[in-house]
Protein backbone atom coordinates (compact mmCIF):
# COMPACT_ATOMS: atom_id res chain seq x y z
CA UNK A 1 0.00 0.00 0.00
CA UNK A 2 2.56 2.49 1.17
CA UNK A 3 4.57 2.14 -2.73
CA UNK A 4 1.28 2.73 -4.20
CA UNK A 5 2.20 6.65 -5.21
CA UNK A 6 -0.48 9.25 -3.91
CA UNK A 7 -2.43 11.36 -6.44
CA UNK A 8 -1.05 15.62 -5.25
CA UNK A 9 -2.77 17.82 -2.92
CA UNK A 10 -4.62 19.94 -5.17
CA UNK A 11 -5.41 22.76 -2.75
CA UNK A 12 -2.40 22.85 -0.47
CA UNK A 13 -1.38 25.66 1.65
CA UNK A 14 -1.54 28.63 -0.47
CA UNK A 15 2.34 30.58 -0.12
CA UNK A 16 1.48 33.68 2.91
CA UNK A 17 3.09 35.90 -0.32
CA UNK A 18 -0.17 34.46 -2.53
CA UNK A 19 -3.14 35.13 0.16
CA UNK A 20 -5.09 37.70 -0.89
CA UNK A 21 -6.49 40.45 1.60
CA UNK A 22 -10.03 38.78 2.58
CA UNK A 23 -7.80 35.26 2.82
CA UNK A 24 -5.11 37.06 5.59
CA UNK A 25 -8.30 38.47 7.07
CA UNK A 26 -9.95 34.95 7.49
CA UNK A 27 -6.85 33.22 8.52
CA UNK A 28 -6.35 36.00 11.30
CA UNK A 29 -10.00 35.27 12.28
CA UNK A 30 -9.75 31.60 12.26
CA UNK A 31 -6.66 31.88 14.50
CA UNK A 32 -8.08 33.95 16.39
CA UNK A 33 -11.61 31.86 17.10
CA UNK A 34 -9.24 28.52 17.55
CA UNK A 35 -5.96 29.33 18.76
CA UNK A 36 -4.56 27.39 15.86
CA UNK A 37 -3.45 28.33 12.58
CA UNK A 38 -5.77 26.85 9.45
CA UNK A 39 -5.57 23.17 9.32
CA UNK A 40 -6.68 20.07 7.56
CA UNK A 41 -10.28 20.98 5.48
CA UNK A 42 -9.67 24.29 6.52
CA UNK A 43 -6.63 25.00 4.09
CA UNK A 44 -8.49 24.14 0.79
CA UNK A 45 -11.79 26.28 2.10
CA UNK A 46 -9.44 29.03 2.40
CA UNK A 47 -9.87 29.64 -0.98
CA UNK A 48 -13.66 30.61 -0.64
CA UNK A 49 -12.71 32.70 2.97
CA UNK A 50 -16.36 33.78 3.66
CA UNK A 51 -16.88 30.16 3.59
CA UNK A 52 -14.12 28.53 5.18
CA UNK A 53 -15.01 31.12 8.11
CA UNK A 54 -18.53 30.46 8.55
CA UNK A 55 -17.85 26.33 8.54
CA UNK A 56 -15.52 27.11 11.30
CA UNK A 57 -17.99 28.39 13.05
CA UNK A 58 -20.72 25.41 12.52
CA UNK A 59 -17.84 23.20 13.57
CA UNK A 60 -17.32 25.25 16.48
CA UNK A 61 -20.54 24.20 17.85
CA UNK A 62 -21.50 21.02 16.42
CA UNK A 63 -17.97 20.09 18.38
CA UNK A 64 -18.45 22.68 22.11
CA UNK A 65 -21.92 23.25 21.77
CA UNK A 66 -24.29 20.20 20.85
CA UNK A 67 -26.60 18.17 22.87
CA UNK A 68 -24.76 15.59 21.78
CA UNK A 69 -22.14 14.32 24.01
CA UNK A 70 -18.36 14.18 23.11
CA UNK A 71 -18.16 10.35 22.65
CA UNK A 72 -21.66 10.17 20.49
CA UNK A 73 -20.10 12.93 18.08
CA UNK A 74 -16.71 11.77 17.85
CA UNK A 75 -18.23 8.32 17.37
CA UNK A 76 -20.69 9.60 14.85
CA UNK A 77 -17.61 11.43 12.83
CA UNK A 78 -15.51 8.29 12.80
CA UNK A 79 -18.87 7.10 10.84
CA UNK A 80 -18.70 9.70 8.44
CA UNK A 81 -14.78 9.40 7.58
CA UNK A 82 -15.41 6.05 7.00
CA UNK A 83 -18.29 6.63 4.69
CA UNK A 84 -16.16 8.82 2.53
CA UNK A 85 -13.03 6.94 3.52
CA UNK A 86 -11.64 10.38 4.26
CA UNK A 87 -8.02 9.73 5.49
CA UNK A 88 -7.32 13.37 7.62
CA UNK A 89 -10.49 12.87 8.80
CA UNK A 90 -10.25 9.97 10.76
CA UNK A 91 -6.47 10.41 11.27
CA UNK A 92 -7.86 13.51 13.12
CA UNK A 93 -10.60 12.33 14.95
CA UNK A 94 -9.58 8.82 15.90
CA UNK A 95 -7.48 9.68 18.57
CA UNK A 96 -10.04 12.08 20.05
CA UNK A 97 -12.93 9.49 20.34
CA UNK A 98 -10.18 6.97 21.98
CA UNK A 99 -9.78 9.83 24.67
CA UNK A 100 -13.59 10.39 24.97
CA UNK A 101 -14.75 6.69 25.70
CA UNK A 102 -15.08 4.59 22.15
CA UNK A 103 -13.71 1.55 22.83
CA UNK A 104 -10.84 0.73 20.18
CA UNK A 105 -12.91 -2.73 19.11
CA UNK A 106 -15.79 -0.14 18.08
CA UNK A 107 -13.25 1.74 16.37
CA UNK A 108 -11.48 -0.73 14.65
CA UNK A 109 -15.14 -2.22 13.22
CA UNK A 110 -16.04 1.23 12.12
CA UNK A 111 -12.36 1.32 10.43
CA UNK A 112 -12.92 -2.08 8.99
CA UNK A 113 -16.91 -1.22 7.66
CA UNK A 114 -18.49 -3.40 9.65
CA UNK A 115 -21.01 -2.77 12.22
CA UNK A 116 -19.62 -2.97 15.62
CA UNK A 117 -20.50 -5.76 17.66
CA UNK A 118 -20.50 -4.09 21.05
CA UNK A 119 -21.82 -0.16 21.08
CA UNK A 120 -22.89 1.34 23.80
CA UNK A 121 -26.49 2.55 24.12
CA UNK A 122 -26.08 5.82 22.60
CA UNK A 123 -23.58 4.96 20.29
CA UNK A 124 -26.29 1.60 18.72
CA UNK A 125 -28.78 4.70 18.48
CA UNK A 126 -26.15 7.53 16.54
CA UNK A 127 -25.03 4.65 14.41
CA UNK A 128 -28.75 3.90 13.26
CA UNK A 129 -29.49 7.42 12.86
CA UNK A 130 -26.40 8.15 10.88
CA UNK A 131 -26.15 4.83 8.98
CA UNK A 132 -29.73 5.18 7.55
CA UNK A 133 -29.30 8.79 6.57
CA UNK A 134 -25.96 8.32 4.81
CA UNK A 135 -26.85 5.21 2.76
CA UNK A 136 -30.92 5.92 2.65
CA UNK A 137 -31.34 9.69 2.97
CA UNK A 138 -33.47 9.78 5.47
CA UNK A 139 -34.44 8.05 8.85
CA UNK A 140 -37.00 6.07 9.82
CA UNK A 141 -40.02 7.12 12.53
CA UNK A 142 -38.69 4.26 14.99
CA UNK A 143 -35.21 5.29 14.99
CA UNK A 144 -36.22 9.33 14.61
CA UNK A 145 -38.34 8.75 17.82
CA UNK A 146 -35.57 7.36 19.95
CA UNK A 147 -33.30 9.68 18.98
CA UNK A 148 -35.87 12.64 19.86
CA UNK A 149 -36.27 10.38 23.08
CA UNK A 150 -33.31 10.52 24.21
CA UNK A 151 -31.96 13.50 22.91
CA UNK A 152 -34.95 15.91 21.90
CA UNK A 153 -35.79 17.76 18.50
CA UNK A 154 -32.54 19.79 19.22
CA UNK A 155 -30.11 16.77 19.29
CA UNK A 156 -32.15 15.31 16.04
CA UNK A 157 -31.07 18.55 14.56
CA UNK A 158 -27.23 18.36 15.94
CA UNK A 159 -26.88 14.82 14.87
CA UNK A 160 -27.81 15.86 11.50
CA UNK A 161 -25.50 18.51 11.49
CA UNK A 162 -23.06 16.64 12.45
CA UNK A 163 -23.46 13.96 9.62
CA UNK A 164 -24.13 16.78 7.70
CA UNK A 165 -20.99 18.98 8.63
CA UNK A 166 -18.19 16.26 8.41
CA UNK A 167 -19.59 14.95 5.25
CA UNK A 168 -19.11 18.52 4.03
CA UNK A 169 -15.69 18.43 4.93
CA UNK A 170 -14.78 14.72 3.86
CA UNK A 171 -16.43 15.56 0.14
CA UNK A 172 -14.04 18.93 0.47
CA UNK A 173 -10.75 17.55 1.38
CA UNK A 174 -11.63 14.23 -0.73
CA UNK A 175 -12.49 16.63 -4.15
CA UNK A 176 -9.14 18.59 -2.98
CA UNK A 177 -7.52 15.67 -2.42
CA UNK A 178 -6.01 16.53 1.19
CA UNK A 179 -2.80 14.54 2.19
CA UNK A 180 -2.45 12.96 5.38
CA UNK A 181 0.55 15.28 7.06
CA UNK A 182 4.40 14.05 6.97
CA UNK A 183 3.26 11.79 4.63
CA UNK A 184 1.78 9.17 6.97
CA UNK A 185 0.42 6.68 5.48
CA UNK A 186 -3.29 6.64 5.51
CA UNK A 187 -4.89 5.05 7.93
CA UNK A 188 -8.06 3.73 6.48
CA UNK A 189 -7.64 0.82 4.34
CA UNK A 190 -9.69 0.28 1.26
CA UNK A 191 -13.34 -1.21 1.33
CA UNK A 192 -13.49 -3.83 -0.83
CA UNK A 193 -17.04 -4.05 -1.97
Amino acid sequence: MSDVPRPADRMPVIPEDQLTDAQVAASEAFLAARKIPVFGPFVPLLRSPEFMLTASTMGLYLRYGSVIPLEISEFTILLVAREWSQQLEWQIHHPIALKAGVDPAVTEAIAEGRRPDAMTPDQALAYAFSTELMRNRAVSDPTYAAVVARFGEQGAIDLAGINGYYALLAMTMNMARTAVPDGAPPPLKPLIP
